[in-house]
Parts: C-alpha cells; structure tokens; sequence
C-alpha cells in the first residue's frame, strides 16, 4: 500500500544565540512532516502491515527531505528521531505500525548509517496540536550532547481520519552541551551505544 498524502511540510530551526552566547555555527534542525490518510481509521484491524509499508515510504523520503533542508551530505547528519499522531479516528497502533519496524532501515539510509535505535514517540490528536519529535544521536547512543527534541505544528492536521508523520534530522547537537558524557566525536558507532 502506497501512502495517500495530503500534505508535506518541511521546517529548519536554527539557534544563533542561547542565553546571550553566540552559537558558531549555529545548532540547525529540519523537521519532514507528511500529513496521510489513515486507511483504518475508525476500525479494528488485526492486520496492519500496510502502514508499516507506509512507514518504509515516508521514512526515507521524509529523511531525504529533511536532510535536504539543512543543506548537507547525508553522513553530515548527526541525530534523528521520529513521531506520529493520529486523528481521532485513529488508535495508538496506528502510529506504531508506521513507526516500527520498517521506517527506520530507509531512513537510516537517508542519513548514512544510523547504528543507534531510533527514538520515538507517538500520540493521538487534533488540528493544531503540538508534535514533539525526539532526538538523539544517529550513531550512539551515548551521546548525551544530542538528547533533545524539536517540536512541529500544522494548523490543519491531524484530522480524525489523518495521521501527521514527521522525521527529524540535526547537523548538531544542542547549544552549549555541558553535562558530560561521551562526545559525539568519539562516537565510534558500532553497538549503536557507544
């Protein structure tokens, strides 16, 4: 099954200044988000294999996408996260069959490599609501620099029948990372740890 996609939305956060500090190069974010129809919405489906079809589909192309805004090659890209919210129509397993387990082969493509797991979150809402997209490192996940999130927002969507999917990528971590931890250029990324 083949997403029917109603919407596609991209956003870039940068960060220039934190509590009066000049950030050099700034800290940048881009946020994919594709607003689809939910085929089962409203129904009990025991089978849902082709939202994770669809998942596979929107993972590398809201990858691609993302990693296109910020303007970089795709080994650039230092974390990832994913999210999705589902209409009122929809249940919470809805969001995860789009979520696990096939999103995350394309869109660690879009970004090269991507040994670290994922993270994710998933919610159920309506037009307007806020989506947070967790973050962390694509290659380890120790890296405590790069736990963070990025929040997106479309004033239309989801609607009860939609499901709003967003991938996000950074080209950094956080502004003036300072709690320690494992660097990101020490990350060897090979357990997807460390």
């Amino acid at each position: 099954m083949s997403a029917r996609i109603r919407k596609i939305a991209t956003f870039v956060e940068e960060t220039h200044t934190e509590i009066g500090r000049e950030i050099s190069p700034p800290t940048r974010k881009a946020v994919a988000v594709a607003v689809i129809e939910n085929p089962f919405a409203g129904q009990y489906v025991e089978d849902l294999t082709p939202l994770m079809e669809i998942g596979a589909e929107l993972g590398g192309m809201l990858g691609a996408r993302a990693v296109a805004a910020l303007g970089i090659k795709p080994e650039e890209a230092e974390s990832y996260g994913k999210a999705a919210m589902v209409g009122e129509d929809g249940e919470l397993e809805h969001a995860a069959a789009l979520l696990h387990p096939s999103m995350g082969a394309p869109l660690r493509k879009a970004v090269e490599k991507g040994a670290a797991l994922v993270p994710s979150s998933k919610k159920r809402g309506g037009p307007g609501q806020d989506l947070d997209v967790p973050l962390g490192h694509k290659d380890a996940a120790y890296v405590r620099s790069h736990f963070d999130g990025v929040e997106v927002r479309l004033n239309d969507a989801p609607r009860a029948r939609e499901i709003m999917v967003a991938v996000a990528v950074t080209d950094s971590g956080r502004p003036l990372p300072r709690v320690g931890g494992l660097k990101a250029s020490e990350a060897e990324g090979k357990d997807g740890l460390r």
